[in-house]
């Protein structure tokens, strides 16, 4: 993971990348290289608050590598990301909670964080040494975010998350293909534990930082 800095509209801002060459699978939930499929590289990019432009995956593209990659963006100070891990599954948290948000809301109601949109987000960056199948994927992305949920309600935010979090997990392409992602299965349980260290010290450094 290589943290850089760049100026946009006046303000240093900084970018989590992570370089992992070929040979590599994601899942993601990122606006750049979403989904299921082979990539290379993670970013993620810090913006300035109140994010207005509209070619939000153009602007990561220009930002990341060549080569097919994931790409997500924050409000939140990215050098200040959390990170942990557990038995070999690796988490990096970058957390904002400007607008904490419970996942269900009665319809109509209106996120201060989408008006306009204030991209304070909670992203993680799981990374796991075995072969996973799209199910296990899928899974896991479950379990990265109730753990993720979990931290933040046991640290004080009434909350699941905000309306901006994204996750990428990362494993590697090719040897047995674990088939659960569950908090119960072996890492399922390895990745909840992480994330759920990553988030709640993340969630606990920015309540200090904005409380003072």
């Amino acid at each position: 993971m290589k943290l850089t800095y760049r100026m946009e509209e006046g303000v240093r801002l900084g970018s989590l990348l992570w370089e992992f060459g070929p040979g590599w699978r994601m899942i993601s939930s990122a606006m750049l290289g979403g989904g299921i499929g082979a990539r290379e590289w993670v970013l993620n990019a810090q913006v300035v608050a109140g994010y207005a432009r509209m070619d939000p995956a153009e602007h990561l593209r220009s930002l990341g590598p060549a080569g097919d990659g994931v790409g997500m963006m924050t409000a939140a100070s990215v050098d200040r990301c959390a990170r942990a891990a557990d038995g070999g599954a690796e988490a990096v948290a970058t957390v904002g909670l400007r607008v904490p948000t419970w996942a269900a809301t009665p319809e109509g109601t209106e996120d201060p964080e989408l008006a306009p949109m204030r991209v304070g987000t909670v992203n993680i960056v799981t990374v796991l040494p075995v072969a996973m199948t799209d199910a296990a994927l899928v899974n896991t992305v479950m379990t990265v975010t109730e753990a993720k949920s979990q931290a933040l309600i046991e640290t004080g935010f009434p909350c699941t998350g905000t309306a901006s979090d994204a996750v990428c997990v990362a494993v590697p392409a090719d040897g047995p293909r674990e088939v659960f992602g569950g908090p119960r299965s072996e890492w399922g349980a390895r990745v909840a534990r992480a994330v759920h260290q990553a988030v709640r010290r993340g969630a606990e450094e920015w309540r200090h930082r904005h409380s003072t």
